[in-house]
């Protein structure tokens, strides 16, 4: 089956003038009615819509999915059906079956009768044996592209790195993807235009890690999540967001001492001056100068940041340092969770 174009001049219809029938001409090869590549070809108006345009000489390309536009204006393209050419036309819910004579789209509308009003717009469908000709003033059609997709950057936490840094894990590729798009016109303007299906898209997203790790925390901080590993080792996380790394967590028996009780000095074992946060430990469990975050194993009390700065005591047991001798009295003796900072 073969269709001839005859080729007047392209011009873009504008939007403002509605009251023009809102379609634009293309002009299409010969052997175009009959491409299995061709599937339903919708005829728009839209001034920001750019129309496909072949001359005799142009090879066909696939139309799958694009828009082609028509005018029975005095400008623009016009399609030719073949003459023999099946041909069926919906118009006010019904449908009419002819032949085409040779003629234009635009003449077999006129021979029908047909005179498509100022909002009404045709949808040209060569994809099966026949033409199917759809004059509605709503259209909806389907589109496939394949479109740029711009990465996004998603940022994750690192307890392991200290805070104020940041590197990219897994850096941001603008890839494509084939996408189906349902377009809904009405009235010769696009009223609606939906992604249906997404596939093969090649785009890799950023992957930016930035550090939440602090050396202490304040008193007033609190821990909002323990983290332990298979191997003893984990993290606390807390309520401020910030990060510790903890090589290990201990359970061990805690008391409290002050200074000016007997036996009691306030430069430590390892020479500094007693103040809060001062621990004494056996140093042969934990070694002198180890960092450590306490806490009742209840939580009914947050020592904190403490260092083991001082000795005189035995086995699995801290020894706390407080101001004042009530504040050692209160405290009494207690299960604690002892975690050794990295």
């Amino acid at each position: 089956m073969k269709s001839q174009i005859c080729q007047n001049n392209l011009k873009v219809l504008r939007r403002h003038l509605s009251m023009l029938v809102l379609v634009f001409l293309c002009m299409i090869c010969a052997s175009l009615a009959s491409m299995d590549s061709a599937n339903a070809l919708y005829i728009l108006s839209g001034e920001d819509d750019s129309a496909i345009v072949l001359d005799q000489s142009a090879e066909v390309p696939d139309l799958s999915g694009r828009l082609v536009y028509l005018s029975t204006n005095t400008s623009g393209f016009d399609v030719t059906l073949a003459s023999g050419q099946s041909v069926t036309v919906y118009y006010n819910d019904a449908a009419t079956s002819v032949t085409a004579k040779g003629e234009t789209i635009s003449q077999l509308l006129d021979r029908l009768n047909i005179v498509p009003g100022p909002l009404d717009m045709i949808g040209v469908d060569f994809s099966g044996s026949g033409t199917i000709l759809t004059v509605s003033s709503e259209l909806t059609f389907y589109q496939q592209v394949t479109e740029d997709v711009p990465y996004t950057s998603t940022r994750v936490a690192n307890p392991a790195m200290a805070k104020g840094t940041e590197t990219v894990k897994q850096a941001g590729v603008t890839g494509t993807q084939d996408a189906l798009y349902e377009i809904v016109y009405s009235g010769g303007e696009q009223v609606s235009r939906q992604l249906v299906e997404a596939k093969n898209c090649t785009t890799v997203n950023e992957i930016v890690e930035y550090g939440t790790a602090v050396s202490s925390v304040s008193s007033a901080d609190r821990i909002a999540k323990v983290t332990k590993n298979d191997d003893g080792t984990g993290c606390l996380t807390f309520k401020s967001g910030a990060t510790m790394v903890f090589s290990a967590a201990k359970s061990m028996k805690a008391t409290a001492y002050t200074k000016g009780t007997p036996g009691v000095d306030s430069v430590t074992a390892t020479g500094t001056i007693v103040n809060v946060g001062t621990v004494a430990v056996d140093k042969n469990v934990i070694p002198l100068g180890s960092k450590m975050y306490i806490v009742t194993k209840d939580g009914s009390v947050v020592y904190g940041m403490a260092v083991a700065s001082d000795t005189g005591v035995k086995g699995n047991m801290v020894d706390l340092y407080y101001d004042t001798y009530q504040q050692c009295i209160n405290f009494g003796c207690r299960s604690c969770t002892v975690y050794l900072l990295k």
